[in-house]
This record gives C-alpha cells, sequence and structure tokens, in this order.
C-alpha cells in the first residue's frame, strides 16, 4: 500500500490529467455532485497539510525571516500581476479573466512543497512560504482579486476572508490539534497523505470540469493557454527573482516552484462560493490544478539536474 501511494503521490500530474480527461469525455458522471462538495474536499487537503506540519516548520519563519520575506513578497505580487496582464492581453470575457486573476491571488499549495523536495531544492523554504502565504491569504487574497478584477465584478471581501479562514485556516488548525494530541497515529498516516490529497485534487478537477464540459469543448484552447502561460511566466519569474537577489540553486528553486505552483483548488472553490453569477469562474483553477503539476514535475527534474549535474535520477 504505501509503495502504490508513492506512485500516487509522485506521478500526481498523471493522476490529476486523468481525472480531467475523464470528467471530460464522461461528465455525466459527475454531473449530479452539487459544486459546494468543493469547500469540504478542500477542507480535507488543508486538514492533511495540518498533519504534516509541526514546530519546526514555524520556528523556520522566525529562524530565517529575510527568505520567507522576499518568498511571499514575490508570490503576491508577481502572479497576481500576471494574471492580470494575462486576462486583458487575451480579452478574456468576464467570468474567466476573473477566474484567472482568483488562481493568481491565491497562496502556494501543498504541491509546491512535493515538487521542492523532488528538486532537492530547500524544502525548509518551501514550507515555510507555503505556511506564511497561507495564513496571509485571507487578508490579501480578498484584497488583491478586488483590485484586480474587473471594476463591474462585486467582490465581497469579508465574505472571502471569512471562508478562507473557514475553508483553510481551520482545517490546517484542526490538524495541528490532531497531531498534537495523537503523534504517534499521526505519523503513520503521512505516508498516506500526499496520495490521499492527490487523489482529493484529482476529485476537485474532474468535479468542476464536469459541470463545465460543454463550455470549456466549445472555447477551452485560449484559456489553456492563458493557465499555462501564468503558470511557466510565474516559474520563471519567480527564480529570476531568487537569481537577482544572489541566492544559492537550492533557494531559486524553492521560490521558483512556490511562486509558480498555485493553491488552485482554492481559486476554485471561492469562484463556487461567492461568484456564482459567474460559473466559468471556477474553469482556470481546475485547468492550472492539472497543468502546474505536469510542470511541476518537469521543473523538478530540469532544477534537479541543474543542481546536480553528475546525478541522473
Amino acid at each position: 500500500m504505501k509503495k502504490l501511494c508513492h506512485y500516487i503521490s509522485e506521478y500526481m500530474g498523471v493522476v490529476v490529467l486523468a481525472a480531467a480527461l475523464l470528467a471530460l469525455v464522461f461528465p455525466d458522471l459527475l454531473q449530479q455532485v452539487h459544486t459546494n462538495v468543493i469547500n469540504y474536499l478542500l477542507g480535507v487537503v488543508m486538514f492533511g497539510m495540518g498533519l504534516t506540519l509541526n514546530l519546526q516548520d514555524f520556528i523556520i519563519v522566525f529562524s530565517r525571516p529575510k527568505d520567507i520575506v522576499i518568498g511571499c513578497m514575490a508570490q503576491f505580487t508577481v502572479m497576481p500581476l500576471l494574471a492580470w496582464t494575462l486576462a486583458h492581453l487575451f480579452q478574456l470575457d468576464e467570468s474567466l479573466a476573473l477566474g484567472v486573476v482568483l488562481v493568481g491571488c491565491c497562496p502556494g499549495g501543498t504541491a509546491s512543497n512535493v515538487i521542492t523536495y523532488l528538486t532537492k531544492g530547500d524544502l525548509a523554504l518551501s514550507v515555510g512560504m507555503t505556511g506564511v502565504s497561507t495564513l496571509l491569504a485571507p487578508l490579501l487574497t480578498p484584497l488583491l482579486t478586488w483590485a484586480l478584477a474587473d471594476k463591474n465584478v462585486d467582490v465581497d471581501v469579508a465574505s472571502m476572508f471569512l471562508s478562507i479562514l473557514w475553508v483553510v485556516i481551520l482545517p490546517i488548525v484542526m490538524g495541528l490539534c490532531v497531531k498534537g494530541l495523537w503523534a504517534k497515529l499521526t505519523v503513520k498516516a503521512t505516508d498516506y497523505l500526499p496520495a490521499f490529497s492527490s487523489v482529493t485534487i484529482a476529485f476537485i478537477v474532474a468535479i468542476v470540469i464536469s459541470a463545465n464540459a460543454d463550455k470549456l469543448l466549445d472555447g477551452g484552447l485560449v484559456i489553456v493557454l492563458v493557465v499555462i502561460l501564468h503558470n511557466v511566466c510565474g516559474l520563471g519569474l519567480g527564480h529570476l527573482t531568487g537569481r537577482l537577489l544572489g541566492l544559492s540553486e537550492a533557494k531559486k528553486s524553492a521560490i521558483s516552484i512556490e511562486v509558480g505552483m498555485q493553491n488552485s483548488g482554492l481559486a476554485s472553490s471561492l469562484a463556487t462560493l461567492h461568484f456564482a453569477a459567474y460559473p466559468l469562474a471556477t474553469i482556470p483553477g481546475a485547468i492550472f490544478s492539472v497543468w502546474h503539476n505536469l510542470s511541476g514535475a518537469t521543473v523538478a527534474y530540469l532544477y534537479r539536474r541543474r543542481q546536480h549535474p553528475s546525478s541522473n535520477s
């Protein structure tokens, strides 16, 4: 079972892609599932993230504040501004543009930690950035969305703030509490958590794509291109930020991956909760979830080879 879970987490991109394709080809299978389920599924993923954190992860934040600040500033400037620029450059309709902006304004996702680990990058920095950006998300994600979304879109900042607290922060805190109370049981469970999170994220993607399969097939190529550019440019600019500041290769890799890989499940969840009048706003998050896992696996290989030229692994 552990070996199976290892393969599922290592090939997360393939699992998510398979779920997306199945949902696109057989949308009726999941169209009866209400999209509000996404919020609970994302909460489960965040609960799992809480189970994997420990006190040492928070000590890292205080022992290396400069690196964390640099990474988080890049996170909440590069991706939101890229999202806004691409939405206008490709003249996306209001609904898709809102979805792209939502993805850009979200914090880093847990998948970035896995990819950084595979890259042999600075895992402590990656975990610290994910934790801090997630804690900042209830404030910054609604405010940035409000600032960058089309002026005709009504963004309820206070409501989004509360949603992120309930869907993201509370499950993480619950995970930390459970780990503190039942540490031995939690240690055993951590071998299976990455695979469980991968399957859950794949299910979220499948639900979103099933609900919008017809519309995606009619005009999906442009939004796929925008999502790919958003992710690839984020990875590149994150790496450039580290390079301009003279950081080590391990740190550059961590910042690049953390900036380029978003908590796109949260973007789809927020779109479902707060922007029902814009049904296509959930699509960019779903496509991003598929693509950034595929691109993450690719950059993991490239960065690892760059840091360890003699290694073939």
